[in-house]
């Protein structure tokens, strides 16, 4: 089954990154929420470009719906890089948010004491429970919470304990995703608005890696002995086993992946991480090869231009 491209149009959010690049100077340290299904495509490449060299936590939300192992094999990963530190978090592990606070005295501890004030900006892309996270740190309702994408749409103070002022941004997404592998995990996970996506395209994604990664998990929740090789005859088998029939006794296809992601979203086929950090490795030297082809089809296009106008101003002699 081919795949066409996941589209979205964020309108408030390039206002966002103006609001948050004029503040992220007075800034002293940065917690970026990440989905704990997909580590690397709930980054935000923004947020790097952003925050420069300031110290950032990377909180692994959702890990209550994750694959444990590998969710620890992203934590190892995360902490080799200069600056961050990385903790999993979910509704599991309500309790152990004040470990936020802990880390954010460790990152900047000139910052600690009676009379001063440590920064803090929190950020997220949509729907990755950053709202929900926020409320748990303040210990009451400050921020709106809700399942559909894009929920906060503008910046507000909250005060903490242990005299920390947290900075809340609205989700952003960036305006392309070059990783179409990324596009087809947001839009499983539920990052970019079901509007925005075509349930079919990211059914048969999420099925074949599934198929691959965690197969008896499918087995047991779809009541399947032997499984298919492709991910579109698993749609459909999984669709006669859940009886989504149509007229003309046809298998219902869109119902399926309706099914399939809802149930993959909600954590009922299991604990289940998308991405490994091999595969961000992988993904990202596939995306600058693509980025590099596109420059120099760029250039030759701009070269040729030029070569026109040559041969232009010159039979005008």
């Amino acid at each position: 089954m081919s795949r066409a491209g996941i589209q979205w149009f964020p309108g408030h959010m390039n206002k966002a990154r103006n609001e948050i690049k004029e503040i992220m100077p007075q800034m002293d340290v940065i917690i970026e929420v990440l989905d704990a299904r997909i580590p690397y495509s709930s980054e935000n490449p923004m947020v790097t470009a952003l925050r420069g060299d300031k110290p950032v936590i990377k909180i692994m939300n959702k890990a209550d719906l994750a694959d444990p192992k590998l969710t620890q094999a992203w934590k190892d990963y995360f902490e080799q890089q200069s600056g961050v530190k990385a903790i999993d978090f979910g509704n599991d592990k309500a309790g152990e948010v004040h470990r936020i606070n802990e880390l954010c005295k460790k990152l900047v501890p000139h910052k600690v004491g009676a009379d001063k004030q440590i920064k803090a900006m929190i950020m997220g892309i949509p729907n990755v429970g950053k709202s929900t996270l926020i409320n748990t740190l303040a210990g009451r309702i400050v921020a709106k919470t809700g399942n559909e994408p894009a929920v906060t749409k503008a910046q507000q103070r909250i005060k903490l304990d242990d005299g920390i002022m947290l900075y809340d941004t609205p989700g952003m997404l960036w305006p392309k995703v070059e990783n179409e592998n990324s596009g087809y995990r947001l839009g499983a996970t539920g990052a970019i608005r079901d509007t925005a996506i075509d349930y079919e395209e990211v059914a048969s994604y999420t099925a074949e890696y599934l198929l691959h990664a965690y197969p008896e998990l499918l087995k047991s929740r779809y009541k399947i002995d032997e499984l298919p090789e492709s991910d579109w005859e698993f749609v459909e088998m999984a669709g006669k086993k859940r009886g989504c029939i149509r007229g003309g006794n046809q298998i219902d296809t869109y119902k399926m992946s309706e099914i399939l992601i809802n149930e993959l979203r909600d954590g009922i086929i299991g604990r289940i991480t998308m991405e490994t950090p091999a595969m961000r490795e992988e993904e990202e030297q596939m995306v600058a090869q693509l980025r590099a082809a596109a420059e120099a089809k760029k250039a030759a296009k701009e070269e040729e231009k030029k070569q026109r106008r040559a041969r232009a101003r010159k039979n005008r002699r």
